[in-house]
């Protein structure tokens, strides 16, 4: 499996609860309508526990969006499409910022 890990910063003007309504109820249900998309989570930040022992990044989560495609040609088959477009110019109008990488998933515990 191919995975799509984007870290979601919301524009400052909006809540946290704000930025999780509209990604949910405007923003999930267009991504659900691509095809290749074999699976969609949204886990979004309710706390930041701090380790004394790690150096802390001081950096704004409000959400991780992981979007699972069975494989690379799958994935650029859904970049390609004209939805595609959309659902990107349709985050823009709530992101603050965003960060994504693609990763191949290794499962250790199912």
């Amino acid at each position: 499996m191919i995975k799509s890990l984007s870290i979601l910063t919301r524009k400052p003007e909006m809540t946290h609860a704000e930025f999780k309504e509209v990604w949910l109820g405007d923003h999930a249900p267009m991504v659900r309508a691509i095809p290749e998309v074999k699976r969609y989570v949204l886990s979004f930040v309710a706390d930041v526990p701090t380790k004394a022992y790690v150096p802390i990044h001081d950096i704004q989560i409000d959400a991780i969006a992981e979007l699972w495609y069975v494989d690379k040609a799958a994935l650029a088959r859904a970049a390609a499409r004209p939805e595609m477009a959309e659902i990107l110019k349709n985050g823009a109008k709530y992101l603050g910022g965003i960060k994504t990488v693609i990763t191949e998933e290794v499962e250790i515990i199912k």
